[in-house]
């Protein structure tokens, strides 16, 4: 008799991590690159002005360019992401641009190069976030996919805590611009042990998808309920411009250079603790409820440091302080909702086609703030984004029927 010419079944898709050790594996990737960021960031709007002189007006338009760049590199990175089937090469190449480049700062001798740093850092995130946000949900079933996204965030936060405790102590050691210089320096270790955690702990989640299930690059087929909430996310990306406008705020009200990094560990600190808890309450209660509480405290930090003054200097301390709970209940949060209101087979399309209507909403928000504050009052840029920011938690609250995720069954 012929022999039996059956094919063989096709092979199971991997199954998530219920053990959520790929998840783990990423937040310590994203630990230690934050480490080398948040030793930067914070200090960076004040190495621009007060070392090389540059006015509050470009360095909002050069936090503006930065984000942008990210944000546009976010939509064909995760894309891409979804037309190949892996999301581990991209990862691999935005982490390693980011933490190679940032040194180079040391030797940056004008804004224009710290711009091009700056670019060449954003595009490497731009690179990595889409895939990397996807490869967190492939990884986590859904029914813990807040609890996935907090404890990343929860991770990412910590890292971002300890990077301006590094740059307070470098600069308590080391004073003037070579502190600035030193500080970018000692990023490039932890940066460093980022691409190598990521090369032998990071492994692929996703089943190569049949190329007819493959999304096409662009919004229509993402559904009405992720163009309603990127609407919604884009009025608050208005006014939430880049956290420089916040450390420069806080020098404005009496905080000396060397301590504003402090304030920075502080509000990374609330947020990291705060992280992995709201990602699990998300799983509870629904994320949009959660995500219209985050808005809504937004916009009351933010008034806060409109209405801040010099003459109590424990204020910006708070207000840092504070600034920690919206963004652990918003950061994470978002993009797991993004992940809910669409289907497995487009995940990085929509993380990033979201991430990048933020982004050009980012552009003249920075820039925006910078202008108001030289033009208008060190407050005016703060009152602006409040108000954007109640606007959007209002809008969010009375969009509840439009906004029905696909695999989450909590309340909402």
């Amino acid at each position: 008799m012929p022999e039996s010419t059956v094919a063989p079944a096709p092979a199971e898709p991997p199954a998530p991590d219920t053990s959520l050790k790929n998840v783990k594996a990423l937040g310590i990737v994203s630990l230690l690159t934050d480490a080398s960021s948040e030793a930067i960031y914070p200090i960076l709007p004040l190495f621009l002005s007060s070392v090389l002189g540059t006015p509050v007006a470009v360095i909002g338009v050069i936090e503006s360019i930065a984000e942008a760049t990210a944000s546009l590199m976010k939509v064909f990175s995760g894309w891409l992401s979804d037309r190949v089937g892996r999301r581990r090469p991209l990862i691999l190449v935005g982490y390693a641009l980011s933490n190679l480049m940032k040194p180079v700062l040391a030797i940056a001798g004008n804004w224009p190069a710290v711009l091009a740093v700056r670019f060449a850092d954003r595009f490497g995130k731009g690179i990595r976030t889409a895939p990397r946000d996807a490869l967190i949900a492939d990884s986590a079933p859904p029914e813990v996919r807040g609890k996935a996204f907090g404890l990343h965030r929860a991770l990412d936060t910590l890292g971002a805590a300890i990077g301006p405790l590094v740059a307070w102590a470098t600069l308590s050691l080391v004073h003037g611009a070579a502190g600035f210089r030193t500080v970018f320096l000692i990023s490039a270790i932890p940066g460093i042990a980022a691409i190598v955690v990521l090369v032998f702990a990071v492994r692929e989640r996703r089943p190569h998808a049949p190329a007819d299930t493959r999304p096409p690059l662009g919004f229509k087929h993402l559904g009405v309920p992720f163009g309603v909430f990127t609407a919604i996310s884009a009025v608050f990306a208005l006014g939430n411009s880049s956290d420089a406008m916040l450390i420069l705020r806080a020098k404005d009200l009496g905080t000396a250079t060397a301590v504003v990094p402090l304030m920075y560990f502080v509000f990374n600190l609330v947020g990291a603790a705060v992280a992995t808890p709201a990602g699990i309450l998300s799983d509870r209660v629904g994320r949009r409820r959660m995500l219209t509480v985050g808005f809504a405290a937004y916009g009351v930090v933010y008034a806060g440091f409109a209405f801040a003054s010099p003459a109590h200097g424990w204020v910006p301390w708070l207000l840092f302080a504070a600034y920690g709970v919206p963004y652990a209940m918003t950061e994470g949060m978002a993009r797991a909702f993004v992940v809910d209101l669409v289907g497995p087979d487009c995940r990085g399309t929509a993380v990033g086609s979201y991430t990048f209507v933020l982004g050009l909403a980012a552009l003249p928000s920075s820039a925006v703030a910078g202008i108001l504050w030289d033009t208008v009052g060190h407050s005016a840029p703060f009152f602006l984004s409040a108000g954007l920011m109640l606007v959007s938690a209002v809008a969010l609250g009375v969009a509840g029927r439009m906004l029905k995720p696909l695999e989450i069954h909590t309340a909402f």
